[in-house]
């Protein structure tokens, strides 16, 4: 198998069947259905071995009604992260916005990878279309 040449584009993610079980367990485990003060955020990254191309995904701790800390992913050997996922499992009948929160983009931009954000009606995604500046930079976000 070669190496991989370039960082995969936010709908070459989505077509994942690691990415799309990730996001599944994410949802569920979200509790989009439960009451407000047990439905939370849950996310994680996704992560290119640059020697295979294998995608592979870790999941950050769990967050908080409107919120999860995506800012300091772990390092995967030989491998750098090229996306990242969360869950609003807030309604949009309780008056929740389901797409990108201003603070999404604001993060989102500063990251430099696409955010896969699932959400009752679907999934969003916010930041670049894939990581910024290819597969360099380090294992963790580019720089």
């Amino acid at each position: 198998m070669n190496p991989p040449t370039r960082s995969p584009t936010a709908a070459e993610l989505l077509a994942d069947p690691l990415v799309q079980a990730a996001l599944d367990h994410a949802w569920l485990d979200s509790q989009p259905g439960a009451p407000p003060d047990i439905r939370h955020e849950e996310g994680g990254w996704i992560y290119m071995d640059v020697a295979t191309g294998q995608l592979t995904t870790r999941r950050a701790g769990r967050g908080i009604l409107d919120e999860i800390d995506l800012s300091s992913p772990p390092v995967v050997f030989v491998s750098v992260v090229v996306g990242k996922f969360h869950t609003h499992p807030n309604p949009r009948a309780e008056g929740w916005h389901t797409g990108p929160s201003p603070s999404d983009l604001l993060m989102d931009a500063a990251h430099g990878v696409p955010d896969l954000i699932r959400a009752e009606d679907g999934v969003h995604v916010s930041g670049p279309d894939s990581r910024r500046g290819g597969l360099g930079g380090g294992p963790g976000f580019p720089p």
